[in-house]
């Protein structure tokens, strides 16, 4: 046993993990690392030109050849029926719910943590890392996630549902380092297979981004069944059909074939009677957002009766001012007093103290429309 300790590392085959598992070595901690089979390509369907991410033979192989050059041991492990009972059936489920879901959220929540602390267990492993760009550390006996040092890399805002007692061994040693930074330690460690690879955005088992196709292949007739709902604005005038409410997000305006000789946005989408209402930009403003299924990060309740945060709704957000209410043990109100655009049923909500997690859930609702206010004053 190394003096730093034993730590099993999450390696995609990716720069950042491949990095984060030989600068965990050098600094001295036992380093295991594994890869997760969360996914079969070819069950995702698509295009089969698009063979990219985590589960792929080169991804495993591009581990693997990390591990061997630098002399600690790799495996590959099998979850593809805990990933798809969590997440693959819950983001399907969503968009029927006629909401917009976050699988990576999903993943890390139930799926990722839970799993590597398990493989760790039965590799007497003290610690699990992995190549994320935050940080974590321990105050006043809770475990505290704040945001990576690269503003534009940040991940804080997806670990935000990871439960103490797992965040309590967790290392995340990118979190202190810029991409650029990465990138070049990745040359000076002779990582030649990885150093240059490019980023991957798709969701792992959606590799052609086509969520659509995705969901027209896992749910049977789907397109009969939704295909033909009504396009209608707030007041409820019928402006047209459309191809079925799982197909529309909050804030979508490509794609809707309107032709109303002005720009309009997704703004409300009802599954129960297949509706989509759409309205001018303005009319996606809320200045509201009750979230739910909350997990406290930085303290364990809210106190104060408005507590001033900066709250990001959607990945890549660097978040705006607001003030959180505590209703409950599971769930918070979020105030913008300027208003924000698009506050969409299903993706989370991470409210920030400085750059600290103070809370996330996932959004319930948007109230209190500015459009209102708007219209009152015209």
């Amino acid at each position: 046993m190394s003096r730093k300790g034993r730590v099993l590392v999450a390696m995609s085959g990716g720069v950042d993990s491949s990095v984060a598992a030989v600068m965990l070595r050098e600094q001295g901690y036992e380093v295991i690392g594994i890869t997760m089979k969360t996914w079969d390509y070819a069950q995702s369907g698509g295009n089969s030109d698009k063979e990219t991410g985590c589960c792929t033979l080169e991804s495993m192989n591009d581990a693997r050849q990390v591990s061997m050059r630098f002399g600690f041991n790799h495996f590959i492990v099998d979850i593809r029926d805990e990933f798809g009972d969590w997440v693959i059936d819950r983001f399907v489920d969503e968009y029927m719910q006629g909401r917009t879901p976050n699988p990576c959220v999903l993943c890390n929540t139930h799926i990722k943590w839970a799993a590597l602390l398990k493989r760790a267990d039965k590799l007497n492993c003290d610690f699990i890392a992995t190549g994320h760009y935050a940080n974590v550390r321990e105050q006043d006996g809770q475990y505290v996630i704040s945001r990576g040092k690269d503003a534009h890399k940040d991940q804080s805002y997806a670990l935000w549902g990871v439960d103490q007692k797992h965040l309590a061994r967790t290392r995340f040693p990118l979190g202190s380092y810029h991409k650029s930074e990465i990138r070049r330690f990745a040359e000076e460690f002779e990582l030649f297979n990885v150093a240059n690879k490019k980023d991957s955005y798709e969701i792992c088992f959606v590799p052609d981004n086509d969520y659509r196709r995705f969901l027209r292949d896992r749910v049977d007739g789907l397109e009969e069944k939704v295909d033909g709902g009504l396009f209608v604005d707030r007041r409820g005038n019928v402006l047209g059909k459309h191809k079925g409410y799982p197909f529309y997000t909050i804030g979508q305006r490509r794609g809707l074939h309107l032709a109303l000789g002005k720009p309009v946005y997704v703004t409300h989408i009802d599954p129960e009677t297949n509706t989509i209402t759409v309205g001018e930009e303005s009319e996606l403003v809320n200045t509201t957002a009750v979230v739910r299924n909350v997990v406290m990060g930085k303290y364990d309740r809210i106190t104060e009766e408005e507590m001033p945060v900066n709250a990001a709704i959607r990945y890549n957000d660097r978040g705006e001012p607001g003030f959180l209410t505590q209703n409950g043990e599971d769930e918070i109100t979020v105030r913008f007093p300027e208003g924000r655009s698009a506050i969409t049923p299903g993706q989370a909500l991470v409210a920030y103290e400085g750059d600290d997690v103070l809370a996330g859930g996932w959004i319930h609702k948007a109230t209190e429309p500015v459009f209102n206010d708007i219209i009152e004053s015209q």
